[in-house]
């Protein structure tokens, strides 16, 4: 049981965010509708749909303009921000943060053995001027995460007994329900029952 509802909150999230990895798909100019310069972040962000391309090229900008970042970084800053839940694969970020550069976006600086990306000025201002998108992505990422790792929790077994406590409070809305129609007699003596375990509970 727990499963099933365990696996409609994982539905509800990926409504949002589509698969957890998405590394074959959602790169429009390298997977088929790659958002070009001027469809970039173009759309107004809408809670409840699928993040796009264009939407992941744009948090990547907002991500680098707060610390130039190499890829890996980027991804484990995503991860990070979504309690685990949204890990683009390196096969979705690095093509990202390459059309970034071409498109005049971002630019490279190497370091070490790896590459270490940071906006340009052009980029800057495209991000301002998408700043309320690039926020509500993020806020959606992270809410989508803090549900999941809720759901997580709760059917964690650290959270067992607060599981059994839920079980027992079900049966007793269940014997009460059932003992409805009782008689006045009945009624008493369950009434007694409750009131000894009120005050066991209580420590009274």
């Amino acid at each position: 049981m727990y499963r099933h509802y365990f696996r409609e909150w994982a539905c509800r999230a990926e409504s949002a965010f589509g698969p957890r990895h998405h590394g074959r798909h959602g790169f429009g100019r390298f997977a088929g509708g790659f958002a070009d310069e001027g469809e970039m972040g173009g759309r107004g962000f809408r809670t409840g749909r699928k993040l796009s391309g264009s939407d992941l090229q744009l948090l990547i900008l907002a991500l680098i303009a707060v610390k130039p970042s190499h890829g890996y970084e980027i991804i484990k800053a995503l991860e990070e921000r979504s309690n685990g839940f949204y890990a683009p694969s390196p096969g979705v970020i690095y093509p990202a943060l390459t059309y970034l550069e071409e498109i005049g976006y971002a630019t490279v600086a190497a370091d070490a053995s790896r590459k270490l990306y940071s906006p340009t000025e052009a980029g800057l201002a495209f991000l301002k001027e998408r700043k309320e998108v690039a926020d509500a992505i993020l806020s959606q990422i992270e809410r989508v995460g803090q549900k999941m790792e809720g759901v997580r929790r709760a059917f964690s077994r650290e959270d067992w007994r607060a599981s059994e406590m839920m079980a027992a409070r079900r049966l007793l809305r269940s014997a009460l329900d059932e003992k409805r129609d009782a008689s006045l007699e009945e009624q008493r003596r369950i009434a007694e029952i409750l009131a000894r375990a009120a005050r066991d509970i209580s420590g009274n």
